[in-house]
């Protein structure tokens, strides 16, 4: 199994990637670096647009809109300008916190994770927004990420990285509200890795990436490891399912935290890469604003 480099832009912190179906083109987050880029696919020419502020997620409202998740909340970006503006704040009288990993559900609801800047001890906490309404899940969260769905809407996943544990919470499927507390999916705790950014695919198998280790995890919808996959960067940080049939895989990375030696180390950081893998993925509904 090999990897290629999809885009060698390196990011400080490469996040959110997502297939806009729209246009046909991957967009992804540099959220240190404030920028957003966009890619139609392997040996395109990107695009980098640089943004007012931290912004980590990036989702498809319809064809003249998208939602950006960023440090003070969500904004609706024209796609043919580039202009933003703010629709719903999200802890935008706290400096101290960020937007983080972020996934639309079937029903188009949006989940929204937040961080400390400096990934704060349980500085953090994960949002549902739907329709205009906006609803506080879990507090006390340090780092949110691998927010994802069953295809059906039934369930959904999340983590707290510093915690190492992939969370499932059954959900309503109409709403995309949790019911019931979460369980324990997958236990990483004591292991090498940090559980990260995570999709699922048609068939309800999570595609995680792990952070530190430079690798995509693939798990049954029972919890079983199907697959690993090695990376050539070790602080593989999200995966996006590219094309419009949804059959391959991009994993974005990270440099945050590199010093020259670790640099040298790991040259290919920060770069987006594309697994040669066929997959039978799903692209991200629209949010329902």
């Amino acid at each position: 199994m090999t990897a290629t480099i999809f885009s060698d832009i390196s990011c400080h912190l490469g996040e959110g990637p997502t297939y806009d179906a729209f246009e046909g083109t991957l967009y992804w987050l540099d959220i240190i670096g404030r920028r957003l880029l966009r890619q139609s696919g392997p040996g395109e020419a990107p695009t980098v647009e640089d943004l007012p502020e931290m912004a980590s997620a990036i989702a498809a409202v319809d064809g003249e809109r998208q939602l950006l998740v960023t440090e003070t909340g969500l904004h609706l970006r024209d796609r043919r300008t580039g202009r933003l503006t703010s629709h719903l704040a999200i802890e935008a009288d706290d400096p101290s916190t960020r937007s983080n990993d972020s996934r639309t559900h079937p029903s188009g609801a949006f989940w929204i994770g937040t961080m400390g800047k400096k990934a704060e001890r349980k500085a953090g906490s994960i949002y549902w927004y739907r329709a205009g309404e906006l609803r506080k899940l879990y507090p006390g969260i340090t780092i949110p990420n691998s927010i994802c769905f069953s295809p059906g809407g039934d369930a959904a996943y999340y983590t707290d990285t510093a915690e190492g544990i992939l969370w499932r919470v059954d959900c309503d499927p109409a709403t995309g509200l949790p019911r019931g507390e979460p369980r324990i999916f997958v236990d990483r705790r004591g292991l090498r890795g940090g559980i990260d950014g995570t999709v699922t695919d048609v068939d309800g198998v999570l595609w995680n990436a792990v952070w530190g280790i430079g690798r995509l995890d693939a798990y049954a919808p029972d919890g079983r490891l199907l697959r690993s996959i090695d990376l050539p960067a070790k602080q593989t940080t999200c995966p996006a399912f590219l094309g419009a049939a949804a059959d391959r895989i991009v994993v974005t990375s990270a440099r945050e935290g590199l010093d020259a030696g670790g640099l040298a180390a790991d040259p290919q950081a920060g770069k987006t890469f594309l697994i040669d893998i066929a997959v039978t993925g799903r692209h991200d509904p629209a949010v329902l604003l």
